[in-house]
This record gives structure tokens, C-alpha cells and sequence, in this order.
């Protein structure tokens, strides 16, 4: 699939103001299964100054500063994708599906940090815990059909609804709620994925439907890392694994660090901020006939 995408994010305040260092992660990924053919930023007002760097996560962050004060903040990512299928799991995984739980002492160091827990003592949540092992039940350990039981499960026990603002919920606040926006219900299989030894991070990107919804927005799913196939996608708001119709932004083993826009800004006292953006897609599938080329979201 390729895909041509304008997202844009404006600020607007009722006072000058000035801002600080501000952390974007608005460059789709441009490695594996996703090529970025090409890429434009545009800000407003001009950066002082502007890097691009390599996050832990190898997706590719900027960070700018300004200098004088604004009433207004925009951004304007251009992009153009192309999304290719991956493999199978059964044929990458081969009949060597490792049993779970996973031990830990079998895997790289490297995905310490996509096996920690969230609670402050650095342990899983015990409602996490608890679904997991719930979904472990008649699936010989095995990680695929865990996976699969896992997402019908968060779809019995989690409403999803649309929620444009806050982080994401801890694992035991989405049960409780019984509610949750995506990216409550990806942290949710991140945890519990965690809690059995699999290493998940949580990821935030664009899903184009197919059939296109009414408007796009944001989207967040989960990566687990399954050895013998790597880090692959599965969504749990959409109720399986991710296709080539999914364009990752950025992944990390903390939510907070995928956010399109992350910075602050000072000024006089009660000055208020408000946030509006637009994303307009334009997709061509594998016939080379170009669809959703006025799908957009607005919102205020």
C-alpha cells in the first residue's frame, strides 16, 4: 500500500507566549515493513533551532526551540509511505513457539525495558495479571493462540470509545472502567503480554481502514516481540493482528513517549490553549486505484 498524508497540529493561545524545547514524532517509521519515500515539515513560527535524532527505539524524533513569543503554534507533516505485508507468523515461527511464560533469561537484554512493569514498585498491575493468565487457559502455552484469546478478551471486557485527551489508562483502570479509548486498550495487552514474559511496547500511528472511516485520527496498538518473527503489531480496538494498512509514527516501551507533540509553553497567568488538527489521507492500494483522497478529520 502507499499512502500520502498531510497532518497538521495547531495551537492557538489567547496571549503572547513563549515556548519551549518542544519533541515531535511526526516521521512515520522508515524501516522494515514500512519504506518513507518521502518526508516535509513545516513550523510555525521558524525554529531557532531544529535536530533530528535516533530514539531508543530507532524511530527518528526532532526537537526544536524558539526564541520570540507567538500566539499561535502550527506544524505541517507531509508524507508520503509504502507498507508492505509481513510474512506469516506460523511460517516465521515454524513450529519453534516458544511456551510461555516466557523466561526472561532466554531473551536479549536489550528488551529489558518492554518486559517492566507499570505500577511505582516496578511490578504488573494484578488485574493485568489476571486476564493474562485467564487467557493463558486452554492454549498449551502456546503464544499465538494466547494472543488471539487475549484480544477477544479485552474486546468482551473493554468497551472502546473515542477519547481525544489524557494518557493512557493504566491496565487496571481500563478494567475497572470497563471502557477505553485505543490507546487504554493497547496498554492494556502491553501489560498483560509483560506480565507472562513477552515484551510489548505500545505504538501510535495511523490505521487506514478499508473501508475508509467518516475521519481519520490518531491511532495506538501494541508490538509484541515473538522470537523467530520479531516485533509485530496487533491491535486490540480492531480485534487482531496489524496489516499493511497500519503506518507507525513511533513505539516505545512508555506511552508518553509517542506523542505527536510533546513541550510547554509560559506566559501570563490563565492563558489558555486551545488544540485543533487535520489529517488528510490519500491511499492507493496494490491495483493502483487511489481512494480516500478527501478523507479529513477536523476537530476543535
Amino acid at each position: 500500500m502507499r499512502a500520502e498524508l498531510i497532518h497538521c497540529i495547531t495551537y492557538h493561545y489567547d496571549a503572547q507566549i513563549s515556548l519551549s524545547e518542544h519533541r515531535l514524532c511526526m516521521r512515520p517509521r522508515g524501516h522494515g515493513h514500512q519504506h518513507l519515500i518521502d518526508y516535509q515539515l513545516n513550523i510555525s513560527p521558524q525554529p531557532c533551532h531544529s535536530h533530528e535524532l535516533v530514539a531508543a527505539s530507532g524511530d527518528a524524533i526532532r526537537r526544536v526551540r524558539f526564541q520570540n513569543t507567538t500566539d499561535e503554534l502550527r506544524f505541517e507533516a507531509c508524507s508520503r509511505v509504502e507498507t508492505t505485508t509481513s510474512a506469516p507468523l506460523l511460517k516465521c515461527l515454524d513450529g519453534r513457539e516458544p511456551l510461555l511464560p516466557y523466561p526472561r533469561g532466554r531473551l536479549n537484554p536489550d528488551l529489558q525495558g518492554a518486559l517492566e512493569g507499570w505500577l511505582p514498585n516496578g511490578q504488573h498491575d494484578p488485574s493485568a495479571v489476571a486476564l493474562a493468565q485467564d487467557a493463558l487457559m486452554g492454549t498449551n502455552q502456546q503464544a499465538l493462540p494466547f494472543l488471539k484469546q487475549l484480544i477477544e478478551m479485552i474486546q468482551d471486557r473493554v468497551k472502546y470509545t473515542q477519547r481525544h485527551q489524557g494518557a493512557a489508562w493504566p491496565a487496571g483502570r481500563t478494567l475497572r472502567e470497563r471502557v477505553g479509548s485505543c490507546r487504554d486498550l493497547a496498554m492494556l495487552m502491553v501489560e498483560c503480554c509483560r506480565s507472562i514474559g513477552l515484551p510489548a511496547r505500545f505504538v501510535s500511528g495511523y490505521h487506514l481502514a478499508n473501508p475508509a472511516p467518516e475521519s481519520y485520527d490518531l491511532h495506538a496498538w501494541a508490538e509484541i516481540y515473538l522470537p523467530g518473527a520479531g516485533w509485530r503489531g496487533f491491535d486490540p480496538s480492531a480485534g487482531g493482528e496489524t496489516t499493511d494498512r497500519y503506518i507507525v509514527l513511533a513505539s516505545s516501551s512508555r506511552p508518553d513517549l509517542t506523542a505527536a507533540i510533546t513541550g510547554s509553553f509560559s506566559g501570563p497567568a490563565s492563558t489558555q490553549s486551545h488544540l485543533s488538527w487535520t489529517i488528510q489521507a490519500t491511499v492507493e492500494d496494490n491495483t493502483n486505484q487511489p481512494e480516500n483522497k478527501t478523507a479529513l478529520i477536523q476537530a476543535a
